[in-house]
């Protein structure tokens, strides 16, 4: 079968253009790379870096060197005319490919608005709750005194615990919590550093990575969550609700948005999945790690002179950064410089305790289920229970185990949550020894109450699975156990989907996002307003279309021509306006990669995810003890199109007679 059968005219366009740029600007490359695929960059540091800013059809590289990468070589090259999607509707998917282009060149947007009149808040007054809900409360021939009592404005914090799925506190029977960035949160960038000097250790002296590696510098503000590293391309993606990629990295360095197309929206007329095994998900906080050391891998490859890096690729890489990450957190890398100075590392969280006891003195089973081993299980939480670094004795009594009903380290989620046959096994708390268990046999063979017995002998385990764990519990349903976890895929969505667990997603980053969406919300809200407008403009262009094809005009008249010609200027200037509003506002939240929920004007795959899979989310665990356990979590209510436009005040609702409803 030949290229011209595999490939579509726009994807055979940028094929021929590939090769054109490595046979015309790059020497040789050696005889290990001559039957690379055409999707790996691989180490052809000649060709152009069709993946940065264009500009009148011409692609470069930044004139100054990367912060990350000594060696760059300007190249420009032309590529291929830009080709038109139906996705080019949208203005704000230019504007977060500015972004992109303006964090390279360390430009920021002008400012729209000033600071002082973008809180939101001015005008709602100072009425009182009484008259925000007279209205309501006369219609429904209400008299609540309570109202009285409320404050004049709804508070609204980053301690608030939002509800995707209605849920009541006092129907549980169990609730769970993980450790790591969930009851244990770690100071960044220090707790990062510890992995990520570890892994640039072990790539240089294990696996012989080049010595500049050694110089890579950690700079977690570049990454949020909810990206997909594509470690087959070396590239870094942030994409919707629909998997419409909307921004996309190289490196350090954005990629075009006509070879963002070409590479995740017209190759083979097949729109990506992103659930092959190349896809890596960034779904925690640790992953930034990975993705950092991995990006200036890449940058080092493409721009190095390494015959090392050469020779693999980015998929090799990536896993060789996983695997010396991942061993940092088993070898002692991290857990013994931890346990030395664990205030360094570590934040202390007054509520912890209280919230803990407040769950089991309304008798409510509290387990502790983490990836962690044991030993640094103890190490972490013997700091979080006492406040302080203890002594060895101290450490091996382990107070802390009275604040948990079940303990389960090395658990191996999401393993744990969909894998019935992983073994169960007894932890020694004062040596971290581990005894054999025969599991759900055991509790079995105990008789009555067999549970309770079988965590008399000892409630610390290792491994195992669900089923252990919700025997042990004495509960049959899902639904009656909430699990709280900082992990989107591991913790909530596996425990979701496939068990039917209650699930609380933790945020350590919700308070910044919510401080800036609050700091920007006029100029949201500016947004929308425009876009109504667009929408208006082009509804209104389709009712005279209309007229005019039903008119008994041979041609367009000169009042005609000028009706439609105004409609376009006026759009015009309104997109124009919309797309420097958008680029603002994208960027305040992040320099790169813009509003971490949010992909243009839909939902990003983040966002979906949480939206869909979390019950509750909030910022840190212990917001769930600020609750009474009488709460009932309740959501906001969400619309489809048509319903969200008819609640609009300055809408009105057309009949199938065309009577106007008001």
């Amino acid at each position: 079968m030949t290229v011209r059968q595999l490939l579509p005219i726009s994807s055979l366009v940028a094929f021929l253009a590939t090769v054109s740029w490595s046979l015309s600007l790059k020497p040789s490359p050696p005889s290990h790379h001559r039957m690379a695929p055409i999707h790996s960059y691989s180490a052809l540091r000649g060709r152009p870096p069709f993946f940065t800013r264009v500009t009148n059809r011409q692609v470069f590289m930044p004139s100054a060197p990367s912060p990350r990468i000594n060696k760059f070589k300007p190249l420009s090259a032309t590529i291929p005319d830009e080709e038109m999607s139906s996705y080019d509707i949208d203005e704000d998917e230019a504007a977060e490919q500015s972004i992109a282009e303006l964090s390279v060149n360390g430009e920021m947007p002008h400012t729209i608005f000033d600071d002082s009149s973008v809180n939101g808040n001015d005008s709602y007054g100072t009425s009182t709750a009484t008259e925000r809900y007279s209205s309501t409360l006369q219609k429904f021939s209400l008299t609540l005194p309570t109202v009285s009592k409320l404050p004049s404005r709804r508070p609204i914090s980053s301690h608030d615990v939002f509800c995707n799925r209605e849920l009541r506190l006092d129907n549980l029977k169990a609730v769970g919590f993980d450790m790591d960035y969930t009851l244990a949160q770690y100071q960044q960038p220090a707790f990062d550093k510890l992995a990520f000097d570890g892994a640039k250790e072990k790539l240089v002296k294990s696996l012989g990575y080049p010595s500049e590696v050694l110089d890579f510098e950690y700079d977690h503000t570049y990454w949020v969550r909810g990206l997909i590293i594509d470690t087959q391309r070396g590239n870094f993606l942030k994409i919707d609700r629909h998997k419409y990629v909307r921004v996309a990295y190289h490196g350090f360095q954005p990629i075009s948005k006509n070879m963002r197309k070409q590479l995740y929206s017209r190759t083979f007329n097949k729109v990506p999945s992103f659930t092959e095994k190349y896809f890596v998900n960034m779904d925690t906080l640790f992953q930034h790690v990975d993705a950092h050391l991995f990006a200036s891998l890449v940058e080092l490859k493409d721009y190095g002179e390494h015959d090392f890096l050469d020779a693999k690729t980015y998929e090799e890489i990536y896993r060789q950064v996983r695997e010396c990450v991942d061993l940092c957190h088993r070898d002692g890398v991290i857990k013994d410089e931890v346990a030395k100075n664990p205030e360094k590392y570590l934040v202390l969280d007054k509520g912890l305790i209280p919230m803990l006891n407040k769950f089991r003195a309304n008798g409510v089973k509290v387990f502790l289920l983490t990836n962690s081993y044991w030993e640094y299980t103890s190490t972490a939480m013997n700091y979080l229970y006492h406040e302080r670094k203890v002594d060895a004795d101290t450490q091996k009594k382990n107070e802390w185990l009275d604040l948990f009903d079940l303990v389960v380290v090395g658990s191996c989620k999401p393993a744990y949550l969909t894998d019935p046959y992983l073994n169960l096994f007894r932890v020694m708390p004062k040596d971290g020894s581990l005894r054999n268990t025969d599991g759900l046999f055991e509790i079995e063979a105990l008789g009555e109450d067999g549970a309770r017995k079988f965590l008399e002998i000892g409630k610390t385990f290792q491994g195992g699975n669900w089923n252990h764990l919700q025997a042990m519990l004495d509960i049959e349903a899902g639904e009656e156990i909430l699990y709280v976890g900082d992990h989107l895929y591991a913790d909530v969505l596996r425990s979701k989907r496939a068990l039917g667990w209650r699930s609380c997603f933790i945020m350590p980053e919700l308070p910044e996002e919510m401080r800036i969406f609050q700091k920007q919300l006029q100029l949201r809200n500016s947004i929308m307003e425009l876009r109504k407008l667009r929408d208006e403009f082009s509804q209104y262009k389709d009712m005279l279309t209309r007229d005019f094809e039903s008119s008994c005009d041979d041609g367009m008249s000169d009042e005609w021509e000028s009706l439609f010609s105004q409609i376009e200027e006026d759009d015009f200037m309104v997109k124009q306006k919309l797309s420097d509003a958008s680029l603002e506002y994208h960027s305040a939240f992040h320099p790169r990669w813009g509003q971490m929920f949010v992909a243009g004007y839909q939902d990003s795959r983040f966002g979906y995810f949480v939206k869909n899979y979390a019950c509750l989310y909030t910022s840190k665990a212990t917001n769930l003890g600020l609750a009474s356990m009488s709460r009932s979590f309740r959501t906001s209510g969400e619309l489809l199109p048509h319903d969200n436009e008819m609640s609009d005040k300055f809408t009105c609702f057309v009949d199938e007679d065309n009577e106007r409803i008001p």
